[in-house]
């Protein structure tokens, strides 16, 4: 594969481009004045003919879902811009290295998307947590209007309040009006009525900024980068067992185990690779022979029974335990559920309940069945894919590792005895719990 040009950090040299007059530098705004040049339907046949995707996890097309808002004169109501900075999924953490490092490459893709589906308005919803991040942003913003690059624009920074469900857009749109973060029933979708009832486009991070460079070198040009069907560069978020986590851009249909071992360094501690989470908690795991054969782009992720997600890659060494794995990430949904629908509110907890019991060696044969059982009453049943990711992502480890849950059971404890690499590391709502009992004793 022939190298591909850093696209979301080109002109950073490692840095940040957090400087107006060092952002210009490189060709800043340059793309946003090409599309004010143009119609807003020649903007959206550039994202087209880039085949630009959604980089937040569902890969849908960035310029189709542009065209799905319908034109002012057919729906007389404002029409609104919603970025989802509201980076929750676990393992993910690229879309903050963004905001911090080129903010005026995002904020320019933003005002390039409210010209495409002619937009006045603009709402960055970024995670509460982020406060960096949001000083950042609201700087760069500061520097914009000083040079007047706004035009007639408002781009309002919101404050999400750290609630993983509000990465779903309708949730998200629910907690922008004032409301508890819930989703809502579709149809009506966003495009249609979303935000105050609105025509509303919602997008990631990275795609925005990613349409950046689509609008300065041309869609067809973008299309050359990377595969396709997934086309141009991707930020892979690269954790868990390796010598050296970050993020990494890289052309998509890079090879999964080059990520790991050329780009992070190899798996620590010179242990054996075990598995791999390739795009964050809610995908479906892959064995490490899975993991020597895939690339990083849709088809073949796709093909592995899995998905490329919000690109967060999560490799696990020889001493992770599965079940471990397991308890942490339906404890983080079962946390997470915003408790709307029963099979998610109910059912998340049912699967945390049954994987500890495992854990802690009080499981039976029945509670294998058990959990079976209970993941397909809540897979497809679910308001919104939260409940749904944690029954997917608990019976990948189930079904491929399933000789470990049975361990469980045939030993009446972990087989790992406190080695895995998993033991002492608790999800967050469990931390809280722990911290209290140590307080407490």
């Amino acid at each position: 594969m022939s190298p591909t040009p850093e696209v979301v950090f080109a002109g950073t040299n490692g840095g940040s481009l957090t400087e107006i007059g060092d952002y210009e530098a490189v060709g800043g705004f340059l793309a946003l004045a090409k599309a004010r040049a143009m119609t807003p339907d020649d903007v959206i046949d550039e994202l087209n003919a880039s085949n630009l995707r959604g980089r937040g996890g569902a890969f849908f097309p960035t310029g189709r879902k542009w065209s799905f808002v319908p034109k002012p004169d057919k729906i007389d109501k404002p029409h609104y811009l919603v970025i989802n900075a509201d980076e929750s999924e676990p393992g993910t953490f690229k879309d903050r290295e963004i905001m911090l490092r080129v903010p005026f490459r995002f904020l320019e893709g933003s005002l390039i998307a409210a010209h495409a589906i002619e937009s006045k308005h603009i709402f960055i919803y970024i995670r509460g947590e982020y406060e960096a991040e949001f000083e950042v942003l609201v700087a760069a913003l500061e520097q914009m209007r000083e040079r007047n690059l706004l035009g007639d624009v408002t781009i309002v920074v919101h404050r999400g309040a750290g609630a993983y469900i509000c990465g779903e857009e309708t949730a998200l749109l629910e907690s922008l009006e004032g409301r508890r973060g819930q989703p809502r029933t579709k149809p009506p979708f966003p495009a249609i009525a979303g935000l105050y009832a609105s025509p509303t486009a919602v997008n990631n991070v990275e795609s925005i900024t990613s349409a950046t460079t689509v609008m300065e070198i041309g869609g067809a040009e973008y299309a050359k980068l990377g595969v396709e069907n997934s086309t141009g560069t991707r930020v892979f978020s690269l954790s868990g067992n390796v010598v050296s986590g970050g993020n990494y851009e890289l052309p998509h249909g890079y090879p999964l185990r080059d990520l790991i071992d050329k780009q992070g360094g190899g798996i620590a501690d010179g242990r054996a690779l075990k598995a791999v989470i390739p795009g964050g908690s809610s995908t479906v795991i892959l064995t490490a022979d899975e993991a020597n054969e895939v690339t990083l782009d849709f088809d073949s992720l796709v093909g592995a029974g899995t998905a490329i997600g919000s690109a967060a890659v999560i490799a696990l060494d020889d001493r992770c335990c599965m079940v471990q794995l397991a308890v942490r990430v339906s404890q983080f949904y079962e946390h997470e559920s915003c408790g709307k629908c029963t099979p998610c509110r109910v059912g998340t907890k049912w699967l945390t309940n049954i994987l500890q019991k495992i854990e802690d060696g009080r499981g039976t044969q029945a509670d294998m069945d058990l959990l079976v059982s209970v993941a397909e009453r809540i897979n497809g049943k679910c308001l919104c894919p939260l409940g749904d990711s944690d029954a997917i992502a608990v019976m990948s480890y189930f079904d491929k590792f399933r000789d470990e849950f049975q361990a469980h059971i045939d030993e009446g404890g972990c087989p790992f005895h406190g080695e895995s690499t998993l033991d002492h590391l608790l999800a967050p709502v469990a931390t809280h719990v722990h911290n209290e009992a140590v307080a407490h004793a």
